[in-house]
């Protein structure tokens, strides 16, 4: 096998709560999307390394009135922290949604899809699931204290007289209690890693414990407590063998603003078997099962003539008939009162550490009151577009600072402008900057805004393409020729 070289942080976007498995010589991950639709994405990666877009296993996962945005919204909710499993020729992805307060249960034969949709009686925070010998089947989950349950095997419901009991109990205090179970059973021993923070000050630490029986006793503790790069701590994740019998922890840490993004941490078992990480490092290695494969970049621009792939998801569910593709993207008015209530955002993450996108949005076709462009989506938004009043049209920065709404630049304008979006994420950074093209020169509509991880919507800023009205809403907004630009 070929090595591979590579740095933390590893898809450099927002995959937070990341669950990996191997099967065959074949990795797949699978990562929270919270509101985003589709959701529920799976990535795949031949050395742990470098990943690629492999499907989302739900294009909506309910008709609800949050996750439509007809009443209220799913920000800061949805889905989150799946568990992947391959058994007996089954891709199994098990999660809860925090809106719906219900857990699901999707399988398929092909990772691809595609998926069938069931649920498991009860609710089960942060869970991983067991497939055990004899066709006994087990589910972790909780926060601070964390239980045990045994299903059904066909994962329905609770078995009736099976085991039910609470395994740990992280000691009461102010920070985060164990969460994020993983639950793996390795050479006849079972395993559980979890998050939890310190006491004395806000840093995540990765615990590990480890038990001859599912009901214990369960011996282990802290196993990763490290700020690395400035951040507030490497933990929650899971751990995968290699074909060659090497493990690794796949862990996230939060890197402000444009989110949560997994590392790769090298892991071995010492002589009583407790697993043991090795520092996190910013240069990696591992080995490719095969060597020459190329990954498709996770993020990409377009000219919208080819359909949305998956590095595309709206903010909730689409409406289907406000939004059409061809030859350029069209995003018809629907009314809202700013932007975090416009319905049909489209996304794409954005990437660490510097990244840009640019667009050309032709507005002749809004109606009075339409506003469309490129924005900043988190709670602390910016939005640069094209407005169209009775006087004609403007281009507009609408930001979000604290729990208002203000303006930071207009001015009269062409009815088609190219506009532009730069962010800068790092300690001491986090901002993002909105430009309008003015022949070959960018330039700049007010000053830099700060963005930030907000946990009234709980992911990583985006880059969002926008057309909402507070008028008649009548009309729409071309998108074409979004570039986006890595600069790290």
């Amino acid at each position: 096998m070929d090595i591979i070289r590579g740095e933390n942080p590893l898809t450099r976007l927002d995959y937070p709560d990341p669950d990996v498995i191997r099967v065959g010589d074949t990795y797949y991950m699978c990562s929270t999307t919270m509101y985003f639709m589709p959701g529920c994405v799976i990535l795949r990666s031949y050395d742990l390394i470098n990943w690629e877009f492999v499907c989302h296993v739900y294009d909506k996962l309910e008709d609800t009135d949050r996750e439509n945005m007809t009443n209220g919204n799913a920000y800061g909710a949805g889905m989150w922290a799946p568990c992947l499993r391959y058994h007996d020729g089954v891709f199994h992805v098990i999660f809860i949604a925090n809106d719906t307060k219900k857990t699901y249960h999707f399988t398929a034969e092909n990772i691809s899809g595609p998926w069938k949709k069931s649920y498991i009686k009860g609710f089960y925070h942060d869970c991983s699931v067991l497939f055990d010998d004899g066709g006994r089947v087990y589910i972790m989950y909780g926060n601070r204290e964390i239980r045990v349950t045994e299903l059904e095997p066909d994962l329905s419901g609770p078995k009736p007289g099976g085991i039910d009991k609470i395994i740990l109990s992280d000691p009461p205090g102010n920070g985060l209690g164990y969460e994020g179970s993983h639950f793996y059973r390795i050479n006849g021993r079972y395993y559980a890693f979890f998050i939890h923070s310190a006491r004395d000050r806000w840093l995540r630490i990765e615990a590990a414990f480890m038990a001859d029986s599912v009901e214990g006793p369960w011996v282990g503790g802290d196993v990763i407590a490290d700020g690395f790069e400035g951040t507030s701590g490497v933990a929650q994740g899971g751990i995968v063998d290699t074909p060659n019998g090497n493990y690794f922890g796949v862990i996230f840490a939060n890197r402000g603003a444009v989110g949560r993004i997994p590392n790769l941490v090298p892991m071995h078992f010492d002589e009583t078997g407790f697993p043991v990480f090795d520092k996190v490092t910013k240069l990696i290695q591992s080995e490719s099962t095969r060597p020459g494969h190329a990954c498709k970049p996770l993020w990409h621009s377009d000219d919208f003539t080819q359909g949305l792939d998956g590095a595309w998801e709206w903010n909730h569910n689409p409406v289907k008939e406000k939004y059409r593709l061809q030859n350029g993207l069209f995003l018809y008015e629907m009314p809202a009162p700013d932007l975090e209530s416009a319905r049909n955002t489209l996304t794409q993450r954005a990437l660490w550490s510097e990244c840009s996108a640019e667009v050309t949005v032709d507005g002749s076709m809004l109606s009075v009151g339409g506003f469309a462009g490129i924005c900043a989506l988190q709670y602390l938004y910016g939005a640069l577009g094209i407005e169209r009043c009775g006087d004609g049209f403007y281009a507009v920065l609408k930001c979000r600072e604290e729990d208002k709404e203000v303006e930071r630049g207009r001015f009269r304008s062409e009815n088609t402008l190219n506009l532009k979006v730069s962010f800068s994420f790092g300690p001491g950074k986090d901002f993002a900057e909105f430009f309008v093209k003015d022949g070959d020169i960018w330039k700049q509509i007010g000053s830099r805004h700060r963005v930030t991880f907000d946990l009234r919507h709980f992911t990583g800023c985006r880059f969002g393409l926008f057309c909402y009205g507070k008028g008649e809403c009548s009309g729409y907004a071309k998108f074409t020729k979004f570039i986006y630009h890595n600069y790290a």
